[in-house]
């Protein structure tokens, strides 16, 4: 019979020794991870645009679409503009900017507990002969996080393209935004009215038919999905509200 104090050190070895492997094994996955990660951000953002793409020419497809990738604060100002692998302005990429990030800095501002000021990422996408304007957003769902990214013709007006994501939304129901059915309703559909005036595309329970909301304006929640669908609503107005006063700007322009 082994002795409980040479079970212990067994145990205690052991112990180490797994862990020891999962580290190596962790830091050794990491960069794939991280790679994996990329390329399929990189993959949403084109996929906003009508451009497909695969893991093998998703960098490159980026390199040649997105032509520029600019940094804007609440004003409407750019902060830093990168183009063609080098900065033309400032010093931070939109494509690093974490949106989830910098909704809780602005969230914490208006709350008076920081006076850091939160920043927004926006995509210039070259097409064609068209020039596109891809803002990510980002919000809250039934279980947890939505995301997704909104491309805009030169207009600033209206919606070429859209794609959203889940972490954990219900299949059959919440996570039917992640389908291209519930995305293409954005097609066409424009965020501002003809006064000119921000009014964002509301997610209408019921459907836009028969409502009170525009058919320009509104596209049909998801049947069962009701949280979820006003989760994406939220995330669309206070996502690309935070886009107006630079809009605006280049209109004047």
């Amino acid at each position: 019979m082994y002795s409980n104090a040479y079970i212990f050190k067994y145990a205690s070895i052991m112990v180490i020794l797994v862990a020891a492997i999962l580290s190596a094994a962790a830091l050794l996955l990491q960069p794939a991870q991280e790679r994996n990660v990329k390329i399929e951000k990189i993959q949403d953002i084109l996929r906003s645009a009508h451009i497909p793409s695969t893991t093998a020419n998703a960098e490159e497809l980026y390199r040649k679409h997105i032509i520029r990738e600019i940094v804007i604060n609440e004003q409407g100002d750019e902060l830093s503009v990168y183009s063609n692998g080098s900065f033309e302005k400032g010093d931070i990429r939109a494509f690093d900017v974490e949106v989830r990030a910098q909704q809780k800095i602005k969230k914490e501002k208006l709350a008076g507990k920081t006076t850091q000021e939160p920043v927004y990422p926006l995509f210039v996408c070259q097409k064609d002969n068209d020039t596109l304007y891809i803002i990510p957003v980002y919000g809250t769902g039934l279980w947890g996080p939505i995301w997704g990214n909104i491309a805009l013709k030169s207009d600033l007006n209206t919606i070429v393209g859209a794609t959203y994501g889940h972490k954990g939304e219900t299949p059959g129901l919440g996570a039917e935004i992640a389908t291209s059915e519930f995305a293409d309703q954005f097609i066409d559909k424009t965020i501002f009215n003809n006064n000119g005036q921000f009014v964002s595309v509301a997610v209408v329970k019921g459907g836009v038919a028969g409502s009170n909301v525009e058919i320009s304006h509104g596209v049909d929640a998801i049947s069962g999905g009701t949280i979820t669908s006003v989760g994406v609503d939220n995330m669309i107005e206070h996502s690309i509200e935070n886009y107006v006063p630079y809009f605006k700007k280049i209109k004047a322009i």
